[in-house]
């Protein structure tokens, strides 16, 4: 009886772990590709306003070079 347990409680542990039960893109491939690309640009819009907002886009206005800054 132990080992019937066991094992239903196994076979419901891994058999959680197979696969979705409801996926997230569409069966249709090209409503798939659409829904892809949405997230795509989606993930790139977000890439753009992660350095926005730290401040990444903006120019540097350092001189590439060191400089003595005193009167030669």
């Amino acid at each position: 009886m132990r080992r019937l347990i066991l094992a239903t409680l196994l076979a419901i542990a891994l058999s959680s772990n197979v696969g979705c039960f409801m996926p997230i893109y569409d069966a249709d491939p090209a409503v798939r590709a659409r829904q892809l690309i949405y997230t795509s640009e989606d993930l790139r819009n977000l890439r753009e306003e992660w350095h926005r907002f730290w401040f990444l886009d903006m120019p540097d206005h350092q001189t590439p070079y060191r400089t003595h800054g005193g009167i030669i």
